[in-house]
């Protein structure tokens, strides 16, 4: 059975390092099983000035279970899913220990981002980029943390938008309704 006593102080030691660590851990709902990480790039890494979510699902034997992680925020690295976002680390897997929370898993995990192991990938084609063209693949991290994992404001959406062609009224309500996604607003757009 979850230990939510323990979940709850660990949202809140997060919320008490918040400023200086960047590391941020909110629930999805009232529910405690739930809840969403939030990461900076790390300085001097092609993922820096990004802010990266991760899903976290709170499994029931936790804090004796890793907790469930995965980006939600697309991310160009090796040791991540380019599609679904599951990440390839031992500390969530077999090297979990009940001593550690969701703090230090967030900070191991942007850890990751800053070394990545291409040689245990869980993405074998930017494995293999990383390893034989290796500044493509900086290339295409930046472009993606860019595209992706950059905190636009309103204003710089619509107007990115407004500049493919899309009216002003319809390009602001298509960001209000993907919870302000530029990227699923474009779809919505597409489509009609």
């Amino acid at each position: 059975m979850i230990d939510i006593s323990r979940v709850q102080k660990e949202l809140q030691d997060c919320e008490k390092d918040r400023d200086s660590s960047g590391i941020r851990v909110c629930p999805k709902s009232d529910n405690l099983t739930r809840l969403t990480g939030t990461i900076p790039g790390p300085i001097g890494t092609p993922y820096e000035g990004g802010t990266f979510q991760i899903d976290i699902t709170i499994p029931e034997g936790y804090p004796f279970e890793p907790p469930k992680m995965q980006f939600s925020t697309k991310v160009w690295h090796p040791n991540i899913s380019s599609q679904s976002g599951a990440i390839c680390l031992d500390v969530l897997k077999d090297q979990w220990s009940p001593a550690l929370t969701l703090k230090t898993a967030l900070v191991s995990v942007q850890a990751l981002l800053s070394a990545p192991e291409p040689k245990d990938p869980q993405d074998a084609v930017v494995a293999e980029q990383y390893m034989k063209n290796y500044q493509v693949f900086v290339s295409t991290a930046r472009y993606w943390t860019q595209t992706f994992a950059k905190n636009s404001s309103l204003e710089e959406k619509v107007k990115r938008l407004v500049e493919m062609g899309f009216g002003d009224a319809q390009v602001r309500s298509a960001i209000e309704s993907s919870g302000g996604d530029e990227n699923v607003a474009l779809e919505k757009l597409c489509s009609g």
